[in-house]
């Protein structure tokens, strides 16, 4: 990739990212279409990945998820791992392309094999579910394992729910309730209710319900509708909190404005 090429993607990327401001590139291009097709053209992985890009997101082009597989499968082929992974998400959705599970299978595996924790996580949700592929419980819980020990949150969960309930690996609840832990601190919200249920059921830990309300309370915050209404009756009994009539009406409101918002928005 030559200099001015590289310079000319990176202002793109990092103007995308808010890092750079686009006013101060008023007077030049960001990012030069023609010199970017150009290179693609000639055979250039990363070139082909980013017009998939461009034509993907529709933020430079009109979006076209036709022209966006196109050469996400061009930059697949001379091995681009995210091209793989892009193209997989096309294919098992569906984007551009007739939806075909088996074939997104392959490409996940190929990003995967090459270490792409988000291809490694997708590839075991397939081995999981049966997706494309005959459902195989211990390759599935291979593949989280290998993306969850890349700290990515979804992986975390869905390997702690393996350890859980015996799927594909031993029962364990004291890995389950590690890998719950690793994603609940991670942000993910799922993750931060069932760690919460956990210390409140007493499921393999004592019975903690000041750190149950901790957890639930955060993925509350974050919008989770369960975990608002559980709040919501802990504050009204004083159970894991301080009884507080107002606290417990506000995060009912809360729940129940989101309940009214999921109905209105399915008629």
């Amino acid at each position: 990739m030559d200099l001015w090429f590289f310079l000319s993607v990176l202002s793109f990327v990092l103007v995308l990212m808010g890092l750079f401001p686009a006013k101060s590139l008023a007077l030049k291009p960001v990012f030069d279409l023609a010199k970017a097709l150009k290179k693609a053209n000639s055979g250039d992985a990363m070139a082909q990945f980013l017009m998939g890009g461009i034509y993907d997101k529709g933020d430079v082009v009109p979006q076209d998820y036709t022209e966006a597989v196109k050469w996400y499968l061009k930059a697949a082929n001379q091995g681009h791992v995210k091209a793989q992974f892009n193209l997989a998400v096309m294919l098992e959705g569906g984007f551009g392309v007739a939806e075909d599970k088996v074939e997104a299978f392959k490409w996940y595996q190929a990003a995967a094999e090459q270490g792409l924790a988000e291809a490694q996580f997708n590839l075991g949700a397939l081995y999981d579910n049966g997706d494309g592929v005959p459902m195989d419980k211990a390759k599935a819980v291979k593949w989280y394992t290998k993306a969850a020990n890349k700290g990515l949150p979804p992986a975390m969960n869905n390997l702690a729910y393996c350890y859980e309930e015996g799927e594909g690996v031993e029962m364990n609840q004291a890995m389950a309730i590690k890998w719950f832990r690793a994603a609940a601190e991670k942000g993910y919200v799922t993750a931060q209710h069932k760690l919460g249920m956990i210390y409140f059921k007493g499921d393999g830990v004592p019975v903690n319900k000041t750190e149950a309300a901790k957890w639930i309370r955060k993925a509350a915050e974050a919008g989770l509708i369960q975990a608002q209404a559980l709040l919501s009756s802990l504050y009204l009994i004083g159970d894991g909190v301080a009884e507080d009539p107002d606290e417990a009406f506000k995060w009912f409101r809360m729940a129940e404005n989101q309940v009214n918002m999921t109905g209105k928005s399915q008629k």
